[in-house]
């Protein structure tokens, strides 16, 4: 709905288009990623449930992983809901607060699975490279402190979108062509100036994004470096193992994260509509779905203990390490 005030058209809600070009395959697009969408709150739900009740697993590697699966379960919650209703139930209308709130939702949680996943890989560098000081190093103190940072980073930076995205006027329309409200896909439909948000935006990305990669390279490059200089070819392989599961959610995160942001700028002419808006939504839904999945493979002390669950074990609590 849109109601003139005179000069400004002022907007009462948004239509949510689903995928442009698609909309006869909605429902059985609807399929994979309502699996996808089940199997990321099971998995991220499960992993919760093991760290809170694990005495096995009250260290600083699964903190972190706590952090993750909690952030996976906010980010691909803000968006698959309503992709599923616009789907099956054709309920394509969101109020302009609500697509602000959503707007919120997305980038905040977007921002802060890459500052979990860089906080992860600084607890890898710790692990390896300081061994004897791990606990010391990384408190239950310095664990929520980094973490609540990392929260209140990805806040005060996404909150003026809301505010930049509130003062445009609009006058092309209320029909966005996409699943949820991402913050260009709306600021496009302004009829006034969009520079400032698509600067901060770059900005935001750079800040968060950029800074974040650039951690993580440097804690896997003194990783690396430390790996090679032990003697055994056995704690080399033991010390990198205790990665791969971490590089396995650092290359699901990113990697659709990077076609999405170069396709954008460079294939916008040559790569449809629909394949933006559907690798948009993986890049939403691929790392909630696949971390469980990977860390449970990875990592000993998890798959134990969903053998144990799975094979009707009774002991609620393990004290081995």
């Amino acid at each position: 709905m849109i109601i003139l005030n005179k000069t400004n058209w002022t907007l009462v809600s948004f239509i949510l288009n689903g995928v442009p070009g698609l909309e006869d395959m909605h429902v059985w697009i609807s399929f994979p990623f309502f699996s996808m969408y089940i199997v990321a709150m099971v998995g991220n739900c499960g992993l919760l449930y093991l760290i809170y009740y694990e005495d096995s697993l009250h260290r600083p590697m699964y903190y972190f992983l706590a952090m993750l699966s909690l952030t996976d379960i906010v980010m691909c919650s803000s968006t698959i809901p309503k992709a599923l209703c616009i789907f099956w139930f054709h309920l394509k209308d969101i109020g302009f607060n609500e697509c602000l709130l959503q707007m919120f939702f997305i980038h905040t949680f977007t921002g802060m699975e890459s500052g979990v996943l860089m906080l992860m890989a600084l607890d890898r560098y710790v692990a390896i490279c300081y061994p004897l000081r791990y606990s010391t190093i990384l408190t239950n103190h310095v664990i929520a402190k980094v973490g609540l940072a990392t929260f209140l980073r990805g806040v005060l930076l996404i909150i003026p979108f809301t505010f930049l995205t509130k003062r445009l006027s609009y006058c092309r329309g209320n029909i966005i062509p996409h699943t949820y409200c991402d913050h260009m896909s709306v600021a496009k439909l302004s009829c006034g100036n969009v520079k400032v948000n698509a600067i901060y935006g770059l900005m935001v990305a750079l800040l968060i994004g950029g800074f974040d990669i650039l951690c993580i390279t440097i804690s896997y490059t003194m990783i690396l470096r430390a790996v090679v200089s032990l003697s055994s070819a056995d704690a080399r392989q033991k010390a990198f193992s205790t990665c791969t599961a971490h590089i396995c959610a650092i290359v699901f995160s990113y990697s659709p994260a990077f076609f999405s942001f170069f396709s954008h700028r460079f294939g916008g002419h040559t790569i449809p509509p629909s394949c933006h808006i559907i690798v948009a939504n993986i890049y939403l839904l691929l790392p909630p779905t696949m971390n469980p999945i990977v860390y449970g493979v990875k990592t000993k002390q998890i798959r134990d203990r969903v053998i144990r669950i799975l094979s009707g074990s009774k002991d609620i609590k393990s004290h081995g390490i």
